[in-house]
């Protein structure tokens, strides 16, 4: 692709989310959403090939559905209220439609099924940013409208998303995959605790965003794409797959690394809100979870492929050490021990 094509789309993808998260009329808030999609696509399909084709043309008219509900919404909205503040949203019909768009938007169960065939057509950094950024508009337009949306639907949302996230990722091969079940896992997470903790949601999605983006960057840097090609990454770089490793636990939320801070103020929460049988299922869904992540820990590093393997075992290369990555990964798995500042600040 042209750099300076690229160039205009990445901006264009800042410009739209700023717009986004910035608004408090449902004209901009829309426009935003729709300069994202726009931009974004083309990063999609940049490798002409008809699988990314295919995950452009998907992504697309999923998005176009989301974004007409979401206009549909806030117009139901205005012509009961006669306000098109993003705040006010007070009509029943137009909270159950905009939760139906933002859900479409995210990923949410059920409306998941084209989120893991989007990633597995974009190439790894496209697959980041619509695993991360592209998320943000969406999850702050739920957090300025959440004192008006069913906790009832969410909650049952939350527990399915967290459920099938978890079942689904389980016999996958293909790593993209993997982290697409993988997001709509923590998505359950992040909207669970919505109603009752928005900042906590946000928090959630900020440490996610971190553990996400040093994956996906390392498996960039390693050129792996499924499990197959991941057993034999370690020759390539052994330092930065024993970090990777680390990274991986941290998203499954094992203490004492940064993913179980969100889990576990999570569950403190709907505790405290009387959700105690929520939080049980919600928890025990997460070791599904678990398993999966622990599986790609187990490629990664401990396996050693058998002597007649399929791939070529790659060179090892001593490449300058990225300082992004290595930052992403320091942030991914030391942040516990820094959680009475992090709630401070929140």
């Amino acid at each position: 692709m042209n750099p300076y094509a690229k160039l205009t789309f990445s901006l264009s993808l800042v410009l739209g989310t700023t717009i986004t998260i910035s608004s408090n009329h449902w004209m901009m808030a829309w426009t935003g959403l729709e300069i994202n999609t726009l931009a974004i696509i083309p990063l999609i399909s940049k490798h002409h090939h008809p699988r990314a084709i295919e995950a452009a043309i998907k992504y697309f008219l999923t998005q176009a559905a989301a974004s007409t509900l979401l206009l549909f919404s806030s117009t139901i909205n205005a012509w009961h209220t006669g306000q098109w503040d993003i705040t006010q949203l007070s009509h029943p019909t137009a909270s159950l439609l905009l939760t139906t768009a933002i859900a479409m938007k995210l990923g949410l169960v059920p409306f998941h099924f084209w989120f893991p065939e989007v990633l597995q057509g974009s190439p790894l950094t496209t697959a980041m940013l619509l695993s991360t950024v592209m998320k943000f508009p969406p999850i702050t337009i739920l957090l300025l409208t959440s004192h008006s949306l069913n906790p009832t639907l969410l909650t049952t949302m939350a527990i399915a998303s967290a459920a099938l996230g978890g079942w689904m990722g389980l016999n996958q091969t293909q790593i993209r995959k993997i982290l697409a079940f993988s997001s709509i896992s923590h998505l359950g997470w992040m909207t669970i605790i919505l109603i009752y903790n928005p900042k906590l949601t946000l928090l959630t999605f900020y440490l996610y965003c971190f553990m996400t983006a040093a994956i996906f960057l390392t498996l960039n840097t390693t050129k792996s794409l499924k499990l197959s090609t991941m057993m034999t990454s370690w020759t390539k770089t052994p330092t930065l797959n024993a970090s990777f490793m680390l990274t991986l636990l941290s998203l499954a939320g094992l203490p004492p690394l940064t993913g179980f801070l969100p889990k576990w103020l999570i569950i403190q929460e709907l505790s405290k809100q009387e959700m105690t049988p929520t939080a049980t299922i919600i928890a025990i869904l997460s070791l599904l979870g678990l398993f999966f992540y622990l599986r790609l820990a187990y490629y990664s590093t401990i396996t050693l492929p058998p002597n007649p393997t399929n791939h070529m075992k790659q060179w090892y290369v001593n490449k300058p050490a990225n300082t992004l990555i290595a930052t992403l990964i320091t942030l991914s798995t030391l942040l516990l021990p820094m959680s009475p500042m992090i709630l401070a600040s929140i």
